[in-house]
């Protein structure tokens, strides 16, 4: 195990923090790095609000959204459920929603209609829908088709489905990947909802928030979560400015009545490095055992062929693994969000890193912040 040197990490963190707030790259932020359950590094940095001239407070109450950072918790969630016999990563998802059974292909005529291209051959499976591989909700097949949702089709996850059961895919699945930002995670929610009988926040706040000690991660804040959710940054002729956002929604403006399995949550860091530990512990919680350690490993696992995703970064289930020749090592899995936010969690040298931010400027998988945030860890690997 390469030990982290406490000092270097801090100085260099620090260091880069000051960097990019200086020139308004970084607003408000949180980062923390843990090494074989021990602090080594948490601080705050920035603003909650740079209109209003507001600090960060305690960090620790400051609530971030998470947008796709989502994704790993619901990816949790559905392997409880095959942990539990209720779900199966093979199996088709038509069994537990038939409207699913025959999916099309979605292509545009020379007038650049969207026409269904024939029938898929291949049945979409859960594990199709955790690894970017199914072509539901994207590419400009599934972006055209996500524009034409109706308030009524954006009520809830049951709604959601039902309208997504109904669109063409954007390629065959298994034979191509591509990211599906909010779709194939949403239908994952509704997958766990069924098999359990339970509203989906219920469901993640019962199996995994609670035991994990998860109080203030939440699909629907209160007004008094509201009143500590950190303000949206962007950066304006080199300056940190807050951004607006739709006023009572969490991602973009989608209603907190639906649990999007794909981008819905937000949570404060200490929250979510708590859900990263579990994971380092191979899914065992301070509240008991989340997941097995089995299916904990299958998700930090690549799941996705080289002739479809080549490597050094696959998908595993829910999460990229880093599987070659990268900053990081290998084995090492996480997710990102649209709004900044980064995490991973490092099996071998037993490390979890979390950053959150909330901004329009340098977000999403690959970001500047998160890139160089992981170079900044692993440059104090001794």
């Amino acid at each position: 195990m390469k030990k982290l040197n406490k000092e270097k990490l801090g100085e260099a963190i620090r260091r880069r923090m000051a960097e990019d707030q200086a020139d308004g790259r970084v607003g408000g932020a949180g980062i923390c790095v843990m090494q074989d359950g021990q602090e080594v590094f948490k601080d705050y940095f920035g603003k909650k609000s740079y209109d209003k001239g507001e600090d960060m407070g305690d960090g620790d109450k400051v609530i971030f959204r998470l947008a796709s950072m989502t994704k790993p918790i619901t990816t949790v969630a559905a392997l409880i459920q095959v942990d539990r016999g209720l779900l199966s990563l093979d199996q088709p998802i038509s069994q537990v929603l038939p409207g699913f059974a025959h999916m099309y292909l979605g292509g545009f005529d020379d007038g650049h209609n969207l026409v269904r291209m024939g029938e898929a051959r291949t049945p979409l499976t859960l594990q199709m829908l955790l690894n970017h591989t199914n072509g539901l909700g994207c590419m400009e097949v599934g972006n055209t088709q996500f524009g034409r949702m109706s308030r009524e089709d954006r009520l809830d996850l049951a709604h959601v489905t039902e309208f997504l059961s109904h669109t063409c895919l954007a390629f065959e699945p298994t034979t191509y990947q591509y990211y599906s930002a909010t779709a194939a995670f949403d239908v994952a929610a509704r997958m766990v909802e069924l098999t359990s009988g339970m509203p989906f926040d219920q469901f993640v706040e019962e199996n995994i928030f609670r035991p994990c000690g998860m109080t203030d991660t939440t699909f629907a804040p209160t007004p008094e979560q509201w009143s500590r959710m950190i303000v949206m940054h962007n950066r304006q002729d080199g300056k940190s400015v807050d951004a607006p956002t739709v006023s009572g929604c969490v991602f973009e403006d989608f209603p907190v009545t639906w649990f999007s399995g794909g981008a819905g949550l937000a949570a404060t860091m200490p929250d979510y490095v708590r859900f990263a530990e579990m994971l380092c512990r191979g899914g065992v919680a301070e509240g008991g055992r989340v997941l097995s350690e089995r299916l904990v490993q299958a998700m930090g696992t690549a799941t996705v062929p080289e002739t479809v995703m080549p490597k050094p970064q696959q998908w595993g289930l829910g999460v990229r693994v880093i599987t070659g020749d990268y900053q990081m090592p290998l084995g090492c899995f996480g997710w990102s969000g649209a709004y900044g936010t980064h995490f991973w969690v490092d099996p071998v040298n037993r490390i979890t890193a979390v950053y959150m931010k909330n901004s329009r400027y340098d977000g999403g998988a690959g970001s500047r912040t998160s890139v160089l945030f992981e170079q900044d860890v692993y440059g104090a690997a001794e």
